[in-house]
């Protein structure tokens, strides 16, 4: 996961709506059931899928009342706690 990436798309859900980007998920997990496509394709699908859900995690927590900055950040010591489990 990418913070510049999540906060560039949280910045794209305040200003939009998060259906835009819950209906881009959809379209990128049906994508990968395309059989020829690449492993380094579907990792970067799977890059983009997981950014967009961290954006649409952040933005929850952002309307449950946390400031932005700490929103991204609880949100990828979240990540990173969990990555070092």
């Amino acid at each position: 996961m990418k913070l510049p990436v999540i906060k560039h798309l949280t910045d794209f859900i305040e200003q939009n709506d998060a259906d835009y980007i819950l209906e881009t998920i959809e379209t990128l997990e049906s994508l990968t059931e395309v059989s020829s496509l690449k492993d380094e394709e579907l990792d970067v699908i799977g890059e983009l899928i997981s950014n967009m859900y961290g954006a649409i995690e952040v933005d929850k927590l952002i309307k449950e009342g946390t400031p932005k900055k700490e929103a991204l950040n609880t949100f990828m010591q979240r990540v990173l706690g969990s990555i070092d489990k």
